[in-house]
């Protein structure tokens, strides 16, 4: 009896480590691709600002060529970040032993994304003042960085709602269904 409690137990702490493997890969996935969606979108097709546009404004040839390269770095580094997201989801899943929860993963997307947005609008845009969502319009600096903070935020809030709603999440009896049972 103590030797099937004993197993049992390191089943669900396995399990349950997994799940963290899983969140954790999530997570780093969103961080990713919330860079390269800043990266993108932000700087390359709506060109609001650049990688350091406000220490080197982009009204020159010299400033343009500087923050473009400094944003392909960005964008090169944020690809870095997702293959190794992959790794992470591949090392997770691949032995089929993961509970394959989407809405683990997706809520831990969600939460890595919003991770990056708090980070990088904090540091970037507060602490080190390097651009600015919105560029052009120092009357609109705070209002615009406020509110990408706030969707960082939100994001971060959605994100972990996600997984925390997830049953496999808050219950380990779950370990016991197969892998189509859960819900």
């Amino acid at each position: 009896m103590r030797a099937e409690l004993l197993e049992t137990g390191r089943e669900r702490f396995s399990v349950l480590a997994e799940i963290r493997s899983l969140i954790a890969a999530g997570t780093l996935m969103g961080v990713g691709f919330g860079g390269l969606f800043e990266g993108i979108f932000f700087r390359q097709i709506l060109a609001l600002h650049g990688m350091v546009s406000n220490r080197i404004q982009r009204a020159t040839a010299a400033g343009m060529e500087i923050n473009g390269f400094l944003d392909g770095v960005f964008n090169a580094c944020c690809l870095v970040v997702v293959i190794t997201a992959l790794g992470m989801l591949w090392r997770v899943l691949a032995p089929r032993r993961a509970i394959p929860s989407g809405r683990i993963y997706f809520g831990s997307l969600w939460a890595g994304w919003g991770l990056f947005n708090v980070m990088e609008g904090l540091l970037d845009h507060q602490i080190l003042q390097l651009h600015h969502v919105y560029q052009r319009d120092s009357d609109q600096f705070m209002l615009w960085d406020t509110v990408y903070l706030a969707c960082g935020v939100l994001f971060l809030l959605i994100g972990w709602g996600l997984v925390r709603s997830t049953p496999a999440y808050r219950n380990p009896q779950y370990t016991d269904l197969r892998y189509d049972e859960i819900p």
